[in-house]
């Protein structure tokens, strides 16, 4: 199909056609007539022209002529005078009535003749009296034949017949290129209007009788058949609204589209959303049918017929009623359809099953608008709607402690990570605190005033998979994160006066956070537990209820550690780390403070350090974490250790300087000398030493105070420790024992295998006190190893046994150790600790009051009460009722006093 811009069968209308064409015919025409008319026709007027110039200026648009070029070039003869201003008339003859004829005469040979006529006075025929004469200009216009009216019913004849085909799917009959050249001319008369009127009726007679009628039969049956005879009538519509636009291209571009009248592309929706669309008998149809169509999908009954779904969702933006029609309807059926669903399965799942249902329908609704190209709008409040269904309206039920807990305690990961997710879709995760925070608090709690042996293990194991918890699940919620911290601190300072404390209000946790530090710190790595390493399975107790410690393959994702080789240095200062995250929970630092004196002064006099480096490590957290005050006596301890080494070498040497002394044969002493005020507190316990080694200790005496005059040496033997050898029948051994032990066994030298020792002749003789003699015999008759035998075999010691040595006595190593309950605290020490921590406490409150009135020198009793409580609360915390005790305390010893108004003023 040409372009109609350059079709050239257009007819040509003078009066239609544009003025430059209009002169272009002129011209032609002019040019067309007769020779001798034309001559006439510019002999007068030139001869008008020439005869104006004078009296006026020619106009600037007028065209000059070519001189002739037959005048004469030569010079005329000379003439008289009357002769010159006399000559011929040239002008055309008048018929009498005032009308010049054009027709006759000839024009003027040159233009100088034509200029010799211009002079007013000699032109005959002209006459100042009556003026110009009037031109008539004849033959110059051809009358049209032209009828555009009836070209106009031709053309519309041949489109309608066109169009009567194509209405019934035809393609044959018709040229269509034929068509477009009589649109195309049409327009081109004036007839572009009526055009268009007639193909607008024509077309919405078509709808109307031929679309809609038979989707009107239909709408009886049910909506998604209803809505499939929609769709195929709409694409029936386009598909011959395409060829009609074809033919009809030239009316669509040239004058539809500058105009208000809608184009083709525009009426092709516009007609059937008019006549057919929103009939009311097929709209709700049409709408609900597509509605049906992902409704059949969500109940499982049936797929969804994506390709019917596609057409209506594109059917639906072509027809420009997606937003008013279709998106409503849709989001009312799927929050009629979800608010119910919703409710069923919350009542019928658990949480971890309804977590996983609502993720996977809500990325289904997405990927089906998606899918499908439904409208950014439609996505929005589908997915507001269905987190509003899902998530705000279930916030109760997925809060909960009930729904929370079994996932705590089961260590549930995955579905917590869910659940949490699902609740930040609408910022609700930090709702998860309460539950999360009583799970916390009643687990912690259960293992503080639980069993004593592997409380920090289950703390540490506890904080370890509660972090990972907060880290994966709960995306680092700094809410959260607060809220367990809280927690953490809260439970592990709750005190109960009972016997695990010898009555006081000390928390146990303290103390075993010492105790544990201690075991690390005295076995290295392979103390460690199972559970907290990444090197071996857990074989520890199991933990409390509730409690579900991490796996190894959980700890190492945590730890991001590939190298189960790990560096035993490298993993001791992991564990330190980790229990320095505990030990800074706990307010009450002074009952670990005591706790880990004792245990660091058994550990460097009886050089049970596993590393060296592992305790001034270890000494260093404490420094950074509670300052220097706090570590200032355990360093001195170590000073003492390291001064003790440095005075032996120097009792040594003066030995070797001896005259007849010979190495090797006397008692290899060694004496760490200790400072009261930095070292813990032990009791004298009376024992009744070998002569040989009061001789050296006596020797090692002299020596020390012959440099260090004024000083006092107070001997603690339950300290000390030696080796001893010993022959059994199997061999001989090295025992490692304690100076208790080593006094009980020097008693059997000389003894046959058979003879009995009675307990009265061993607690005479070795000269301690019956607990202390029970506790060595114990130690040597009735562990694991037995260097002696009892009789009769029981575990405990009665003041009937007697006693034998075993001669059967064996061991892989040449080495023994036997001294284990030496490190061991005893019932009595552990009381006095708690007794004397908790008595320091009060010294600490009343020193505290003192301090606080001294600045204010009057203050109330509630504020002084916080006041203190602030001021102890990093050495540990008294109750209310034990502060005001300490306050009665100081004015009983008047430091203070009470006044007027329920005030405390400060007694100078």
């Amino acid at each position: 199909m040409k372009h109609p811009s350059s079709s050239p069968y257009a007819p040509s209308d003078p009066k239609s056609a544009p003025p430059d064409r209009k002169r272009k015919r002129l011209s032609r025409r002019i040019s067309s007539e007769d020779p001798a008319k034309q001559q006439t026709l510019q002999s007068l007027l030139v001869g008008t022209q020439k005869a104006q110039g004078s009296a006026a200026p020619t106009s600037p648009t007028s065209k000059r002529l070519k001189p002739d070029s037959t005048a004469s070039t030569t010079p005329s003869k000379t003439l008289a005078r009357g002769e010159m201003y006399s000559f011929a008339s040239r002008s055309p003859v008048s018929n009498g009535n005032g009308v010049v004829d054009l027709t006759n005469g000839s024009p003027p040979s040159s233009p100088q003749a034509r200029r010799m006529t211009g002079s007013l006075k000699s032109r005959p025929g002209f006459s100042a009296h009556t003026g110009t004469k009037k031109l008539v200009v004849k033959n110059l216009k051809t009358n049209s034949t032209w009828d555009s009216k009836a070209y106009l019913e031709k053309i519309w004849g041949q489109l309608d017949e066109a169009l009567a085909i194509i209405f019934k799917d035809g393609k044959d009959g018709f040229s269509k290129e034929d068509l477009y050249r009589g649109v195309e001319n049409v327009c081109r008369q004036g007839g572009a209007s009526t055009l268009f009127s007639r193909l607008e009726s024509r077309c919405r007679q078509h709808v109307e009788r031929d679309v809609r009628e038979p989707l009107l039969e239909k709408a009886g049956s049910d909506n998604v058949t209803a809505l499939k005879a929609v769709l195929a009538e709409w694409t029936r519509w386009k598909q011959q609204m395409l060829i009609i636009r074809a033919i009809f291209f030239f009316l669509d571009r040239s004058y539809l589209l500058p105009s208000s009248k809608p184009t083709l592309s525009e009426l092709t929706p516009q007609l059937f959303r008019e006549l057919v669309f929103s009939h009311d008998s097929l709209k709700p149809k049409t709408v609900d049918g597509a509605c049906d169509l992902v409704a059949e999908e969500r109940l499982g009954h049936a797929k969804l017929d994506q390709g019917s779904f596609k057409q209506a969702v594109d059917m639906f933006h072509e027809l420009q009623v997606y937003t008013a029609s279709f998106e409503p309807q849709f989001l009312g059926t799927t929050q009629q359809y979800v608010a119910e669903w919703s409710d069923e399965i919350i009542m019928d799942k658990s949480v971890p099953q309804y977590v996983a249902i609502a993720e996977a329908y809500i990325a289904d609704e997405m990927a089906r608008c998606e899918e499908f190209a439904l409208d950014a709008s439609t996505r929005r409040d589908l997915l507001a709607l269905l987190e509003d269904h899902f998530v705000v309206r279930k916030e109760t039920d997925l809060t909960e402690y009930e729904a929370l807990a079994p996932l705590l305690d089961n260590s549930a990961m995955t579905d917590m990570t869910a659940l949490y997710a699902l609740l930040d879709r609408r910022r609700l995760g930090t709702k998860l605190k309460p539950a999360f925070v009583k799970w916390v608090d009643e687990t912690g709690t259960g293992i503080v005033f639980g069993k004593e042996d592997d409380m920090v293990t289950h703390l540490l194991s506890l904080k370890r998979r509660l972090d990972m918890t907060w880290r994966t699940a709960f995306q680092r919620d700094a809410l959260l994160g607060q809220a367990l911290r809280e927690t953490f601190e809260s439970f592990m300072n709750k005190t109960k006066k009972g016997d695990a404390t010898w009555g006081t209000d000390n928390t146990k946790v303290g103390e075993m956070i010492a105790k544990y530090v201690d075991q690390l710190l005295r076995g290295g790595a392979k103390a460690i537990p199972d559970v907290l390493t990444t090197r071996r399975a857990s074989s520890i107790n199991a933990p409390p209820k509730g409690v579900i410690l991490p796996t190894a393959a959980q700890i190492a994702e945590e730890e991001n550690n590939d190298d189960d080789d790990m560096d035993e240095d490298a993993e001791i200062n992991t564990q330190l780390d980790q229990v320095l995250d505990l030990f800074r929970f706990v307010h009450g630092k002074a009952v670990f403070e005591a706790f880990y004196k004792k245990d660091l002064a058994r550990r460097l006099l009886m050089a049970r350090s596993a590393s060296a480096d592992a305790e001034r490590s270890m000494l260093t957290r404490l420094k950074t974490e509670c300052g220097s005050g706090f570590t200032q006596n355990l360093e001195q301890m170590f000073k003492d250790v390291e001064l003790a080494r440095e005075e032996m070498l120097s009792y040594r040497q003066r030995l070797e300087d001896r005259i007849g002394f010979e190495k090797g044969k006397n008692i290899d002493l060694s004496v760490n000398i200790l400072s009261a005020a930095a070292w813990p507190t032990y009791p004298d316990i009376a024992v009744v030493i070998p002569a040989n080694v009061k001789k050296a200790i006596d020797d090692y005496e002299l020596h020390y105070k012959s440099k260090h005059t004024g000083r006092k040496l107070d001997w603690k033997h339950a300290l000390a420790h030696c080796q001893m050898k010993a022959n059994f029948r199997k061999g001989a051994k090295e025992l490692v024992v304690s100076s208790f032990q080593a006094v009980v066994l020097l008693l059997f030298n000389g003894v046959g295998e058979d003879e009995h020792i009675t307990y009265n002749h061993i607690l005479t003789e070795s000269g301690l006190p019956e607990a202390e003699a029970n506790r060595t015999l114990q130690s040597l008759a009735c562990a694991k190893l037995r260097p002696l035998t009892k009789h009769p075999k029981s575990r405990d010691i009665s003041p009937t046994d007697t006693f034998t040595l075993n001669p059967d006595f064996s061991h892989p190593k040449y080495r023994v150790k036997i001294n284990q309950v030496q490190l061991k605290e005893t019932r009595e020490e552990n009381k006095e600790t708690h007794i004397r921590v908790a008595e320091d406490r009060n010294f600490e409150c009343q020193a505290a009051v003192v301090r606080i009135l001294k600045g204010r020198k009057t203050i109330g009793h509630q504020e002084l009460v916080a006041e203190t409580i602030k001021a102890t609360v990093a050495r540990g915390v008294l109750g209310v009722a034990d502060i005001k005790r300490n306050i009665e305390r100081l004015i009983e010893k008047d430091y203070m006093e009470r006044i007027e108004g329920g005030m405390y003023s400060y007694i100078a």
